[in-house]
């Protein structure tokens, strides 16, 4: 069984990194990343058969971050997880730095593929399961959208072609949070419904609270039982998840926070209890 609590700390520390880092940066994506938190606590400390030992080992389950440029909560949870040391954290966007701006996976272990230009990151999950397949591999891949990412065309090819080869070890979360850099997700281009959407590209659909670990996880081992079919779990969320004054603002998409701002935000976060929030 699922320890809760555990996730629950997991992810109160993923938001914590992500706001010191990007304080310390002046620079990155802090709503974006906190509403996936949970999801990501999820993945890498409960779900997927990963060792950050042996980062590229050959079945361990793949990653893509298809929304780079939230890549302070993939750091975060790489830290946490014991792929390299937490000090780097510090180093966030520093020239030279293996934490760039977007994920890169030549410099960085625990990087499956290098992202950010939005809109690619299922078609290169495809590929992975795809490979899988051929090779009759278990390992499963996971990919995290964003609703705004969603807007791109590109996207929904990936979808025919996840649907038409059958890639049930594929598993997309999309963390829709209706917000973007230029407003509400609605309102720049409305996506919805984004269920009725995905289903009738063929896919398996999940609608879940995407801050709600028994969901969560629940949708996960639902995924991995069905056959025949990629499952997409859209999974509601805040953006600025966990931090009272960042929570649906739009502006925090992409401003560092204050030395004073974060203060406040660590001391927020210091305050989470174990409970489905």
């Amino acid at each position: 069984m699922a320890d809760i609590k555990m996730l629950t700390e997991k992810a109160t520390q993923i938001r914590k990194d992500i706001v010191t880092m990007i304080c310390k940066s002046k620079s990155g994506h802090p709503g974006g990343s906190l509403s996936a938190a949970d999801i990501v606590s999820a993945l890498y400390f409960n779900e997927m058969n990963i060792d950050p030992k042996n980062p590229k080992m050959a079945d361990r389950d793949r990653f893509v971050l298809s929304k780079g440029h939230a890549a302070p909560v993939l750091y975060a949870a790489l830290a946490e997880k014991g792929y390299f040391d937490r000090e780097l954290l510090g180093t966030l966007r520093k020239f030279g730095s293996p934490l760039q701006g977007h994920p890169d996976m030549k410099k960085l272990p625990g990087v499956d593929i290098s992202t950010g230009s939005l809109g690619q990151g299922l078609s290169v999950a495809n590929g992975m399961a795809l490979s899988a397949k051929l090779d009759n591999k278990s390992y499963r891949t996971y990919v995290l959208l964003g609703d705004g990412e969603v807007q791109e065309g590109q996207v929904w090819e990936a979808a025919m072609t996840a649907a038409h080869y059958n890639l049930d070890n594929v598993c997309a979360f999309l963390d829709s949070n209706n917000l973007q850099i230029d407003g509400n997700v609605d309102k720049v281009m409305g996506v919805e419904p984004l269920d009725d959407k995905w289903r009738a590209f063929g896919w398996n659909v999940i609608v879940i609270d995407g801050h709600n670990f028994e969901e969560i996880l629940g949708a996960l081992e639902a995924a991995k039982a069905h056959k025949g079919q990629p499952t997409m779990v859209i999974a509601k969320t805040t953006k600025g998840k966990g931090i009272s004054f960042m929570e649906n603002v739009c502006g925090f998409h992409g401003v560092a926070p204050t030395s004073e701002e974060t203060e406040k935000a660590l001391e927020e976060l210091s305050h989470v209890e174990c409970c489905n929030n």
